[in-house]
């Protein structure tokens, strides 16, 4: 067995660089190598972040020069009623933040919405998207490559499809501005997030743009896509599962629960959510969707940076008068662009695997994309009794004192 002093000093001297410890010891070993290097450079003890249960090798795909692991705490809320194209029963999400009180608030959405009978919940629409940019001389050339993207789309299909064995090229839609001209291709991958799977089958298919039309290949991504980036294209046509969660709280729950009424959540969301975030000119109509969105990602293993596309929401509430004269609260939330899988990437992870396997989702659904379908639907129910608890909160002026309860 290497020793890990040995390759520290072998690393000060300028042997060999830290990148490189792989190619001469295991992997726990190069961690502990580097973070003996680290130590001894910052004069900083390292014994929590080398203090990580899972083999370093487990991690190879996912990092580049480890040094151990990053510990968040995670906790569970649940469990999730779900009455969803794909989820179906009870669920328990695991959410991993340093937020204190955020899992006791959306317990609290949750228990609001069981005792309501639960929660409704559907991907409307799937699409993982990588748009890259063109040069032309002209919008005469523009306009030529974009007549043979529209009448050619079978061949980019084939193309982009021999890349992979899961992935299915939906649409490709040109956009022109001046003399650059931008596809934007959307795929079907399943149960993956997709973002590498759609650049490798993109990078395929614009050979053949290349090949056939004037138009000179100047990015794989052009940012059309739009890739962890605040973007009303996303907002609109939506990237990975666009999915609504929506649930009718009567009004006695409402009252009894949340110590308040649906009219005044319904007015707290209209003038927060919806008034304040269009006079914010924000792309995020919602009190605090992405909370539970990165809770959810860090816990299953997404793309953490991706939270920025799912604040993409939209959240309504309104009263309902019934016939006998009460009201009940109609509440949702619309994610135009969440980026989920439940295949590849960090869900691979031993600690990200078993927070899946506590949902039941771990690893390719039957039918393929099911379950990616499930945990965008099941996480759009925790986003929805986040938002239901916050408004809640704010509407009964509760916010502040419950911060204060649970000591944060």
């Amino acid at each position: 067995m290497t020793d890990p002093e040995d390759l520290v000093e072998r690393v000060r001297e300028g042997e060999l660089r830290l990148h490189e410890l792989e190619d001469h010891a295991d992997h726990d070993t190069a961690a502990e190598a580097r973070r003996l290097f680290l130590e001894r450079e910052t004069a900083t003890e390292l014994e929590a972040i080398g203090d990580y249960a899972f083999p370093a090798e487990a991690a190879e795909p996912n990092i580049e020069n480890m040094i151990g692991a990053a510990q968040v705490p995670m906790g569970v809320v649940g469990p999730v009623p779900v009455d969803g194209g794909a989820a179906t029963g009870d669920h328990y999400l695991p959410l991993a933040t340093t937020e204190g009180a955020l899992l006791a608030s959306v317990n609290r959405g949750l228990g609001v919405i069981r005792s309501a009978g639960g929660a409704d919940a559907r991907v409307t629409k799937n699409g993982m998207t990588r748009a890259p940019v063109f040069r032309v001389a002209g919008v005469a050339e523009a306009a030529e490559t974009v007549e043979w993207v529209n009448e050619n789309t079978e061949a980019l299909a084939e193309a982009a499809e021999s890349t992979t064995s899961h992935g299915e090229l939906i649409d490709v839609e040109p956009y022109v501005v001046g003399d650059s001209v931008y596809l934007r291709f959307a795929y079907d991958t399943k149960d993956a997030m997709g973002m590498n799977m759609a650049t490798i089958a993109t990078g395929e298919a614009c050979e053949i743009v290349e090949r056939e039309t004037p138009a000179d290949l100047v990015a794989l991504s052009g940012n059309l896509c739009s890739d962890k980036k605040p973007a009303a294209i996303n907002a609109v046509e939506g990237r990975g599962r666009s999915v609504t969660a929506d649930a009718v709280i009567p009004g006695e729950l409402v009252e009894d629960r949340l110590h308040t009424t649906p009219e005044a959540i319904a007015e707290a969301n209209t003038r927060k959510n919806l008034t304040g975030s269009a006079k914010a000119g924000s792309l995020g109509f919602n009190a605090h969707a992405a909370n539970v969105v990165a809770a959810a990602f860090l816990a299953t293993g997404q793309d953490e940076a991706q939270v920025v596309e799912a604040a993409n929401a939209i959240t309504t509430m309104d009263a309902r008068e019934r016939e006998d004269g009460t009201t009940d609260l109609y509440a949702s939330v619309s994610l135009a662009s969440l980026e989920v899988g439940t295949v590849g990437g960090g869900t691979k992870l031993p600690t990200q695997s078993e927070a899946l396997e506590v949902l039941g989702l771990r690893g390719g659904g039957d039918p393929p994309g099911s379950n990616a379908d499930a945990l965008a639907e099941i996480i759009a129910v925790g986003a929805l009794a986040g938002e239901l608890s916050l408004l809640g909160a704010l509407s009964s002026r509760h916010l502040a004192s419950a911060h204060e309860d649970l000591g944060r």
